[in-house]
Parts: structure tokens; C-alpha cells; sequence
């Protein structure tokens, strides 16, 4: 359901059978059945050219989420940058493991079927992944 990848990473990320269960249940509450997430660790350089060639964007940026969903079947990819998670955790004063589950909620709920264009999606997401972190760190 939930496999970890490397891409010019070497630091290990922890990952257990926890973080793959809390997904499987961030889905189900959304109505959504989970089949496959592949979650991504990169550094910020290898996310910036995913971000220039999939999305013709030229900036950094923590999460790149594609999106494969069939129905409500989630199946996806999240590229995650741990450079911009570490740095994101500095400044939000949180620890690292509570800044990589927002960025990987963000990203499930991305698959899930919510934006965050408009100041209502953004709103409505910061909703939902305070919701799912609450779940995952009690």
C-alpha cells in the first residue's frame, strides 16, 4: 500500500507500520480507499527540477503530489523535499516528524480531492491536516 523511495537522499526517513496505517485511515475517512502511495524523499534540488519538468515551475517546494486516482481509489505519488520539510519545521518551531506528517497529509489530501488555490481550500486544508495530525501524534 505504502512504499518509501530514495532519491539522492542518504539519510533513512523512520517509517513504520504506524504511518502507513494513519494514511490507510486518513483515506477511509475521506471515503476513499487507499491502494498505493509512494512517498518520494528527495533534497531540494532534485525536487526543484521534478517541479521545472512536470510543472514548468521554477521555485522550491516541499510537496510535488501526482495524482493517479481511479474513483475513489487514491493511488499516488508524493515527492517530498526533507531539505524544505527541516527548514519548514525550523521556522514553524515544530519538530521534524510533525512537519513531515503535515507535508505527507497535505499531500494524501490532495488525493483525496482537496485544493488549496483560494483562500478557502487553504483554509479548509490547514483544517484537515491539523484534524489528521491531531489523529497521528495522541
Amino acid at each position: 500500500m505504502v512504499e518509501i523511495f530514495y532519491e539522492d537522499w542518504q539519510e533513512p526517513v523512520f517509517f513504520s507500520f504506524e504511518l502507513s496505517h494513519w494514511l490507510e485511515s486518513l483515506c477511509q475517512k475521506e471515503e476513499r480507499e487507499l491502494i498505493e502511495l509512494n512517498l518520494i524523499f528527495c533534497s531540494d534540488d532534485y525536487l526543484l527540477n521534478k517541479n521545472r519538468e512536470i510543472l514548468d515551475h521554477d521555485y522550491y517546494t516541499d510537496i510535488i503530489t501526482l495524482d493517479y486516482c481511479v474513483d475513489n481509489q487514491v493511488i499516488g505519488d508524493l515527492f517530498i523535499s526533507l531539505d524544505r520539510v527541516k527548514d519548514n519545521a525550523h521556522q514553524n518551531k515544530a519538530d521534524f516528524s510533525t512537519e513531515l506528517s503535515r507535508v505527507i497529509a497535505h499531500g494524501a489530501l490532495h488525493l483525496c480531492g482537496y485544493g488549496d488555490k483560494s483562500p478557502e481550500e487553504i483554509k479548509e486544508m490547514r483544517t484537515k491536516e491539523d484534524f489528521y495530525l491531531s489523529l497521528r501524534f495522541r
